[in-house]
């Protein structure tokens, strides 16, 4: 398992850090935030440094704006203003009980709430910081002395204020991140078996790697979703995929196939699961009876220590009210079959180096 050095390990008394965090959250059409799974992710790791009395600079992304600026020419459009972190900002004030107002920090907008904490406006309205800009990196590091890590779905890119900025500061993991690699880690390295793993979704092109690799390693993996009609591409994964039917409308799988899944479930002792198995329309839809519940529900009976991820599946997983039932739910994403697929993650990677 990966070794991060710790925020627990170095004096952070009157310190500021840069804490790069998940900011990326669901807004309904009127800005407010649909769910905040991935804000409580990191909040431990914000209370510690601020009860530690460092001073604290949040910075992270929301959405895919297509506007780039850079720091000189920032002025935002009501349009772009779809983009901007103001719910955070808002769901920040009520965690923390600190009023907030617009401000500038080292020439970045964002809102002030005290001396001790800052949040930076969404940092994808910057053209560097996908571009992984040394320069734009070297800027955000200018604001801190220390930077951490806390936001391990972002950890599979090469951002500026991911994988580059670590370059110019000390820097550290946050508690999230390490519980992340610790639990993903456990399933690779000393797995209890059989180990099972479920794949489902619709992204054969990010959930192929996946495939492969826990065919390798796995007991079974099962491969249901809109993935199960990828015949061609799942041809050459290894013997232990059973790969699922799919209903005629393609919405689901059939129930032969779920039952097949279900008696699998039923032996293993650690499981693995991404993507759901039915096509979920929006974030409004929910359903009791579909064959991603029934195969929750047989999850959460088997006893075996069950790691679930993927946005579509954490959030209907949510609103069922079944997520906390599972041993750890991931927050990564794209991350976690990144990680799970045996890739070095860039910004795992950063804080490794001296």
């Amino acid at each position: 398992m990966k070794k991060f050095p710790s925020i627990k390990s170095v004096q952070i008394l009157n310190k500021s850090v840069f804490l790069r965090a998940d900011l990326d959250v669901p807004l309904s059409q009127q800005a407010t935030i649909i769910d905040s799974i991935r804000l409580n992710a990191w909040l431990p790791t914000l209370k510690y440094l601020l009860n530690s009395r460092a001073k604290v600079i949040i910075a992270g992304h929301l959405g895919r704006p297509q506007k780039k600026f850079s720091i000189s020419n920032f002025q935002l459009s009501n349009t772009e203003r779809e983009f901007s972190l103001a719910p955070v900002a808002k769901w920040i004030e009520k965690e923390t009980g600190l009023k907030s107002h617009e401000a500038e920090l080292g020439g970045f907008p964002g809102w002030k709430y005290a001396d001790n904490l800052f949040l930076l406006e969404n940092l994808r309205f910057y053209k560097e910081e996908e571009e992984n800009n040394p320069e734009f990196a070297k800027r955000l590091a200018s604001l801190a002395d220390i930077y951490v890590n806390d936001a391990f779905a972002v950890s599979h890119r090469y951002n500026a204020s991911v994988s580059e900025i670590a370059k110019y500061l000390p820097h550290f993991a946050g508690f999230r991140l390490e519980e992340e690699v610790t639990a993903l880690s456990k399933v690779l390295d000393e797995p209890k078996r059989p180990l099972v793993v479920i794949v489902g979704g619709i992204k054969i092109e990010t959930k192929l790697p996946l495939i492969q690799k826990m065919s390798e390693i796995a007991d079974h993996v099962l491969v249901g979703g809109k993935l199960a009609a990828e015949t061609e591409a799942l041809s050459k994964v290894g013997e232990s995929a059973v790969i699922a039917k799919l209903t005629e409308d393609g919405l689901d799988v059939t129930e032969e196939s779920l039952r097949k899944f279900l008696e699998v479930v039923k032996t293993a002792k650690t499981i693995i699961w991404n993507g759901p198995l039915h096509k979920i329309p929006n974030t409004k839809y929910q359903i009791s009876n579909s064959s991603s519940s029934e195969l929750a529900q047989a999850i959460i009976g088997s006893g075996a220590y069950s790691v679930v991820g993927g946005g579509d599946t954490i959030a209907f997983l949510d609103k069922e009210k079944l997520l906390d039932k599972f041993s750890f739910y991931s927050i990564g994403g794209g991350a976690m079959l990144a990680f799970l697929s045996g890739e070095k993650l860039p910004g795992l990677e950063a804080l490794i180096r001296g």
